[in-house]
């Protein structure tokens, strides 16, 4: 039996779960922080990588320089009007984003934000599961497959679930790892 189109939902569920976690800030200054971040560039939304160079010169610091000077307003615009909660500071040829020191309570609750956004990701996965395993019960209605072929297509289809949660889980620990080390 194939678990291919079942498996792919369920990653990219993950892929979009370690693409929200990347945007937490984490008192470490990260580009992907900004991924989210659209620049009205002549009139069209533009994101911000694309109108501008992004790097990361020191550890909570993130260095924004964009290829056309005229924007640079524009750009922090975009910035504030983010919810990335840092305030740009704009030299006049490029802007600064520095990211303070995380306390110990701003810690915690990123920590409950990241985990949150785990549980939902496995709700995700477990409705990509719920749907495959109806699937196959719609084959076995239509006496397409047989009874032990749909208790054997649901024991696979929870154990691909089983894994892909316990790689959710890795992802979240070691964010969370990230997170109160800093």
């Amino acid at each position: 039996m194939d678990y291919k189109s079942i498996e792919e939902k369920m990653e990219k569920s993950i892929n979009v779960f370690a693409e929200n976690l990347a945007a937490v800030r984490a008192g470490r200054a990260n580009p992907a922080i900004l991924n989210k971040v659209k620049v009205d560039y002549y009139g069209v939304e533009t994101p911000i990588s694309q109108v501008a160079g992004i790097s990361v010169p020191e550890a909570r610091l993130i260095v924004v320089q964009p290829w056309d000077a005229s924007i640079l307003k524009e750009i922090e615009k975009a910035i504030l009007a983010s919810d990335i909660g840092i305030n740009p500071n704009n030299d006049g040829k490029v802007i600064r984003l520095s990211f303070p020191e995380l306390n110990e309570e701003r810690r915690k609750e990123l920590v409950k934000e990241i985990k949150k956004m785990a549980e939902e990701a496995k709700v995700a996965i477990r409705s990509v599961r719920r749907e495959g395993i109806d699937e196959f019960k719609k084959r076995q209605k239509e006496a397409l497959i047989t009874e032990d072929d749909l208790r054997t297509a649901e024991e696979d289809i929870q154990k691909i679930t089983d894994k892909k949660i316990e790689e959710i889980d890795n992802i979240t620990a070691n964010k969370e790892k990230e997170i109160m080390s800093v």
